[in-house]
């Protein structure tokens, strides 16, 4: 059978250009299997850090969602102390606060 002009001969297969092109595409093709293969890998590595990452995220989303309601709710007894009678309470807790850096300062001082 002649193929690309050429006529195989028995014997001689280096005389043969359809040996030496299918040579050719055999490593070729054993070249374009490994890349698809590192591919695949990278690709499957990929997807795992990609559900790892989402999962973090989520969590995190959970934690900011509960610190938040902390927050809004230590802001609501904040906003309802300072609105309150309750300032007398909050002077004294300013008297005493000042009173206790004094006495750190004056054991400090005194050393």
């Amino acid at each position: 059978m002649d193929r690309g002009g050429m006529k195989h001969r028995e014997g001689r297969p280096e005389m043969s250009g359809y040996s030496v092109y299918e040579e050719e595409n055999e490593r070729l093709t054993e070249s374009l299997r490994l890349k698809a293969n590192a591919l695949k890998s990278l690709s499957i590595d990929i997807g795992t850090e990609v559900k790892y990452h989402n999962k973090l995220l989520s969590d995190m989303d959970s934690d900011f969602d509960s610190t938040g309601g902390i927050l809004g709710s230590t802001m609501g007894r904040l906003k309802a102390l300072s609105r309150g009678s309750q300032t007398k309470l909050l002077c004294y807790m300013m008297l005493f606060a000042f009173f206790v850096f004094f006495v750190i300062y004056w054991f400090v001082k005194l050393r």
